[in-house]
């Protein structure tokens, strides 16, 4: 495994997640694609989109309804510059032609793909003063509690694979979770109970966890909204470095419920 071949199978899973080609990310022009159902796409995704862009910093792919991509296409390649469309200057009128069919941007996150350079250059010394012990499934299923449900998703636990935990003498103080979300790549997700937050934990824990996913010959993957400047920062930490970015839109109704929930 090296950086050309995790960035490749990163362009791939893309492509799957997007109905298109893994050349499509890389070229110096925006496309644009029908979205559909696909049982190789990442398994939390509610297919097909609505309206989802994508960039890795060359162009934009989106992808989206049928009867919304001339619209979007224009309104992407109105934009003076690609990460124009990831600010809200771009999206009021992206979300312009989205209200028309109830729906708006919802989601916007960046998502870190390993440097394998610094993931095995990473040194754990910071936190050498706690335990950390890798858990399969059997051993962590009785852990689906408020306080790990970034590490692991107990609305998905069927996809969550291994773990890595931290121990302050025998108690556990910090989880990283794995979820098989694709064939080839495994996303990390990670907490640290509140008072152990800032010793090095999270970023020993991630760090940890996507050295095992490598030894499964698969690629560890994070994300992080980008207002999310704690997990930013541990992804960055961890060895970590951003591979994309995205935008997602959802219905209304989805927005409105995911607010009642808070």
């Amino acid at each position: 495994m090296d950086n050309s071949k995790i960035m490749r199978i990163a362009l791939e899973q893309s492509a799957y997640d997007c109905c298109c080609a893994p050349e499509d990310f890389v070229s110096a022009d925006n496309s644009v694609h029908v979205s559909k159902a696909s049982d190789r796409a990442r398994r939390y995704l509610e297919l097909p989109h609505i309206c989802n862009l994508v960039s890795y910093g060359t162009n934009i792919v989106a992808t989206g309804r049928e009867d919304l991509l001339p619209e979007i296409e224009r309104c992407i390649s109105h934009m003076p510059a690609i990460e124009h469309c990831f600010e809200t200057p771009g999206l009021y009128p992206l979300n312009k032609i989205l209200e028309k069919e109830g729906a708006r941007i919802c989601f916007m996150a960046e998502y870190f793909l390993p440097d394998i350079d610094e993931v095995f250059r990473y040194d754990r010394s910071c936190a050498d003063s706690f335990e950390f012990g890798v858990m399969e499934a059997v051993e962590f299923e009785g852990l689906y509690l408020p306080e790990w449900k970034n590490a692991l998703c107990a609305d998905r636990r069927h996809l969550d694979r291994l773990a890595v935990g931290a121990f302050d003498q025998g108690i556990l103080v910090g989880l990283a979770g794995c979820s098989a979300d694709c064939d080839t790549m495994w996303q990390i997700g990670v907490d640290v109970l509140p008072e152990y937050r800032r010793k090095g934990i999270a970023s020993a824990l991630t760090n940890r966890l996507a050295r095992e996913t490598f030894e499964r010959d698969l690629v560890p993957f994070y994300c992080a909204a980008w207002s999310n400047v704690k997990s930013v920062r541990n992804a960055i930490r961890s060895g970590f470095r951003p591979g994309w970015v995205e935008a997602t839109a959802k219905s209304d109704a989805y927005i409105e419920n995911m607010l009642k929930k808070g």
